[in-house]
């Protein structure tokens, strides 16, 4: 990166005033600005290139405006069933969208897949504002959120990653940041389930949400999370896949070219799997009481039959009497002979 393009870059990031905007050039580069690898088990970084290095992180900003959303989910305000109500104001924000019209009510479920699969703008404006009741509320809670991750070199001014409007100046993150949030949100399987889609109907099967991650479905095991672009801001992704049971998060950020991007994702990820360690060896059976059982052929005899000690003496005892009884008889008939 020129000296010049870092120093727009960390303009942004020290939060100068808007006064600097003027001055913003493109701070896209080849491959790219930075790139981390991370384990997503352990949270240990694999590799990191330039990970702290600050850009533009576009789109890639809604997985935080997702995080917001799933977190009012867990606490019970909001729930997927519930419908969102289009403004005026969301329906006029362009670039990628579902083209919302003002008055239309779609259920949050249904949003939240036009949001991460379609990476639409305006749905992102009708959720913050469905949320904390303005954008401005709903973006200070992304920042609030931010903090509470670590993520100390991040800054939303927006809720959707759109390049900055006159007066205004783009989020600013770094691949580490962005890595932090990857972490907290493949803990869940419901993230997943929105950003493992490639294709799915919206409003009614009308609008066809496609998907810009162009690894889905491609690359093996992968089922997330997302991409962002603006000329200015360039190519970034934040990307994960799940091989053999374990799974690793890749984060790009600031690609001048988007083929260039992808490739570099694909390679990141194999040497993210190549550098995991090894599991630790399965434990040793743990030991019993149980009798071993012998593998020698049963027995074919009968087996003895067991006896009480009190059955035992009443068997010796009729023995007895039954001898004694013998022995009378022989007598008697012995001396009966002798008297004829």
């Amino acid at each position: 990166m020129t000296i010049g393009r870092w120093l727009a870059v960390a303009a942004v990031a020290a939060g100068l005033s808007v006064t600097a905007q003027a001055a913003l050039k493109s701070v896209a580069r080849n491959p790219y600005i930075g790139a981390i690898v991370t384990d997503a088990d352990s949270g240990k970084t694999l590799v990191e290139i330039n990970a702290d290095a600050p850009g533009w992180p576009a789109s890639v900003c809604k997985l935080m405006t997702l995080m917001v959303v799933l977190d009012h989910l867990d606490k019970g305000t909001l729930h997927l069933t519930d419908m969102v109500h289009v403004t005026k104001e969301a329906a006029k924000v362009g670039g990628s969208q579902v083209w919302l019209k003002e008055n239309e009510e779609f259920t949050l479920d249904d949003m939240l897949y036009a949001l991460m699969v379609k990476s639409a703008n305006d749905v992102a404006t009708a959720l913050a504002i469905h949320v904390a009741g303005s954008k401005e509320a709903f973006v200070s809670l992304m920042n609030q959120r931010a903090a509470a991750l670590g993520m100390t070199r991040t800054h939303f001014n927006s809720e959707h990653g759109l390049p900055p409007a006159a007066g205004q100046l783009p989020d600013v993150s770094t691949a580490r940041d962005l890595a932090l949030l990857s972490l907290s949100l493949v803990k869940r399987p419901d993230v997943l389930r929105y950003t493992s889609t490639r294709v799915k109907g919206f409003r009614g099967g009308v609008t066809e949400l496609r998907t810009h991650n162009h690894l889905l479905g491609f690359v093996d095991g992968v089922d997330g999370l997302k991409t962002g672009w603006w000329r200015e801001a360039g190519y970034s992704m934040a990307i994960t896949a799940k091989r053999a049971g374990r799974r690793v998060i890749v984060v790009i950020l600031g690609s001048a070219d988007r083929l260039a991007r992808d490739k570099a994702a694909k390679e990141l990820l194999a040497r993210g799997f190549a550098a995991l360690p090894p599991l630790p060896p399965p434990l040793p059976p743990v030991a019993t009481n149980a009798v071993a059982v012998s593998n020698a052929p049963a027995s074919t005899a009968p087996p003895a039959p067991v006896s009480s000690g009190h059955s035992g003496n009443w068997k010796l005892m009729a023995v007895t009497v039954v001898g004694v009884l013998a022995i009378g008889i022989a007598i008697g008939l012995l001396l009966r002979r002798r008297t004829e």
